[in-house]
This record gives structure tokens, C-alpha cells and sequence, in this order.
């Protein structure tokens, strides 16, 4: 159900943990933590699409993934909340460790970690339902029913996404009526609402228009303070506007990661310095 819910995969896995309490899922803001991948490899039958990768990833800060198109971003970028490995054809080696836990130790329940980690897609796919009832699906699902408590939750949110003022009366219209931008702040709003730590976006500015994509790239400024928040992009002109830490990828490997700054202008790497010159995208 990646594609229904880009920013909350696989929703109905959430009855796993349902059984947890308002105040342990809304009581408390939830501090963002460090990851640190270790060593990670993936492989899609024969094809090894990420070699040997470790890295750190800070908390609070906006991370841009970038190098050019099939080097790899997006699978890196989905195997931080377990999407890529839906695929049996998929290997992954290696470790990712978040709160000290390796999301990919054997005990791991996949919901639990997926949780902490909000996907916002390319294109926005709100549900087939009003805007309230978007924000709310998956607190309902985590138990929330205090109907105080879930207006609360869908206008603190779609507040934090930038759209409360443009939608807060007409809460019970289809989402489908808004326009593709407000979508993708719904999209982006319905994430927020389960209190991920991380937001992870998958290009998810390149559907939209100049207006709308910059809009969304406030957001996540602002959002940072709260969450951390890892991007991949195609647009480099995105990830200087925006980043505080940059990874750029080339053929599955990590040639170079460190602060935007650093990176952007003095880049250690031959082949950093090319694909920041525009030899190759």
C-alpha cells in the first residue's frame, strides 16, 4: 500500500500496535535521534544496487541525498523504514541502528519501526476520504476515539503542514477536491498526526509547481526543529537552498557525505567536484 499512503506505509499493519495509549503516542513531542548505517548493502537478485555504505545521519537537520538518476537514492532512502524489503527478491546486509536498535535485527516489528519514519512520495495520494478524516485515519487506528482529542490532531497538524487556514472550513469536503499542492501538504499533515521522528521524502517536490514545491521546502525548514528530515532530489539547486548535511551517491556507493557547506564548496572528492559542475547528472 505504498502508493495509497506515501507518507505512512502498509496503515493497516498499524493494528499491531494499536494498544498503546493517547498519552504515549500524543502526550509527549518525540525527540528525533541519530542513524547510523553500518556497512549496509542491497542487492536485488544479481543486482547490487548499494555497495558497503556507512554513514551517519544527524538529528534536526534537513539531509539531501543527491547524485544522478538510478545511483541508488531512492533504495537507500527506502531501506531506512524497511519499504525495499517487501521486494523477496531483495538481500540487505549491513545495519541500520536508530535509538540503538537495529531496524533489521531479527526481532524487529517492521510496523514499530515504520512508525518513526514518515514517507512522503513524488506525487500525493490522499485517501478516498474527507480532509478531517485523512489526518485521522491512522490515530484511529492507534486508538484514539476522544473526539476533542482527534480535532485537536488534525488542527495542530494541518497547521504544522501550512494548510489549517486554507481548509479549516471545509474539514469534512474530499480531499481529492484540493489542489495537488494542498495534497501533498495533506499527505505531508496525515504523517505528521502518528508522531513520526524522521520525515522521508522521495522527490517529493518534482510533481508539483515552483510556488507549491517551495512551499514545501519551507516546511520542511521549519519542520526540522521538530523532526529530522532526509530528502532525496533530483535538483541541486534544491538541495543548496535547503540543506544542512549532504550524502551524494554515485553507483550504489556513498563517494562523499558531510555538512552543505563543506561539501557544496569544498567538495574532497574528483567525482563530487564533476557532478557539482554539471559534467554528468
Amino acid at each position: 500500500m505504498i502508493e495509497a499512503l506515501p507518507i505512512y506505509h502498509n496503515v493497516h499493519n498499524l493494528a499491531a500496535v494499536a494498544g498503546k495509549n493517547e498519552a504515549a503516542l500524543y502526550g509527549r513531542e518525540v525527540a528525533a535521534s541519530e542513524i547510523k548505517v553500518n556497512n549496509l548493502s542491497v542487492s536485488i537478485g544479481n543486482n547490487r544496487i548499494l555497495k558497503n555504505i556507512s554513514i551517519k545521519i544527524p538529528n534536526n537537520k534537513i539531509t539531501c541525498i543527491i547524485g544522478p538518476s538510478g545511483c541508488g537514492k531512492s533504495t537507500l532512502l527506502k531501506t531506512i523504514n524497511r519499504l525495499i524489503d517487501d521486494d523477496e527478491k531483495v538481500k540487505v546486509n549491513g545495519e541500520i541502528v536508530i535509538d540503538g536498535e537495529n531496524i533489521y535485527g531479527k526481532k524487529v516489528e517492521v510496523t514499530h519501526i515504520r512508525k518513526k519514519m514518515g514517507l512522503l512520495s513524488q506525487r500525493p495520494t490522499p485517501l478516498p476520504m474527507s480532509i478531517f478524516d485523512n489526518i485521522t485515519f491512522g490515530c484511529k487506528i492507534h486508538g484514539v476515539r476522544n473526539k476533542k482529542q482527534l480535532k485537536r490532531i488534525v488542527e495542530d497538524n494541518l497547521r504544522d503542514a501550512g494548510l489549517w487556514d486554507e481548509v479549516k472550513d471545509r474539514l469534512h469536503s474530499p480531499a481529492s477536491s484540493l489542489s495537488i499542492g494542498q495534497q501533498q501538504r495533506l499527505c505531508l499533515a496525515r504523517g505528521l498526526a502518528i508522531k513520526p521522528q524522521f520525515i522521508l521524502g522521495d522527490e517529493s517536490t518534482s510533481a508539483l509547481d515552483p510556488i507549491s514545491s517551495r512551499h514545501i521546502e519551507d516546511l520542511f525548514v521549519k519542520l526540522k526543529a521538530k523532526y529530522g528530515v532526509i530528502l532525496v532530489t533530483h535538483t541541486l539547486r534544491q538541495a543548496l537552498r535547503i540543506a544542512d548535511h549532504v550524502i551524494f551517491i554515485y553507483l550504489g556507493e556513498v563517494i562523499e557525505s558531510g555538512s552543505a557547506d563543506e561539501l557544496f564548496n569544498n567538495p574532497r572528492h574528483e567525482l563530487t567536484k564533476q557532478y557539482l559542475s554539471g559534467v554528468f547528472s
